[in-house]
């Protein structure tokens, strides 16, 4: 399956989730239309939710994004296709987190930051985005890992973001 359809998303929970409630499903720079809508998201959350608690939300994102990225990968029958943006909306969400409260300046540079390193994928990030790509049979072991690659090597990217971002703000 090269794109997913509306129906495809509907089609199970974690293909929602996976594709970033429809985000994921843009023809174009899906992971950047992700990113935004993770922006858009996040910036919802603060007006409803306290920072601890969108720390919380964060934390239980992981492990239920790593299911819908397993399971909607697993569908599609590909490791890791571009259309699964729920890996770069949890990564930008724990950018931030952190980062908050910024003005738009900062949340700009973090996002122009996190979309060169995850799209880049120079360093560490190529490094992890090759960690854990599947070889071999169709196994449900093989599945969880490319699902967990797929929030791998964008949460590698976060960290280089926080971390230019950190050295830029001591400097």
């Amino acid at each position: 399956m090269a794109r997913p359809s509306a129906r495809f998303l509907c089609a199970h929970p974690a293909h929602l989730i996976a594709l970033g409630f429809g985000s994921g499903l843009s023809p174009r720079a899906p992971g950047t239309v992700g990113t935004l809508w993770g922006w858009a998201a996040f910036l919802v959350m603060q007006q409803w939710l306290s920072s601890a608690t969108i720390g919380w939300v964060i934390l239980a994102s992981l492990p239920i994004g790593w299911w819908a990225c397993t399971a909607t990968a697993r569908h599609m029958g590909i490791a890791d296709p571009g259309s699964i943006v729920w890996d770069e909306i949890v990564a930008f969400w724990i950018i931030l987190w952190l980062v908050l409260p910024g003005g738009l300046l900062a949340q700009v540079i973090a996002f122009g930051l996190f979309r060169y390193f995850d799209a880049a994928k120079p360093g560490p990030v190529g490094w992890a985005d090759r960690l854990f790509k599947p070889s071999g049979s169709g196994s449900d072991t093989r599945w969880a890992a490319a699902g967990f690659g797929i929030l791998f090597d964008d949460l590698v990217a976060a960290f280089c973001t926080l971390l230019v971002i950190a050295l830029w703000r001591a400097w």
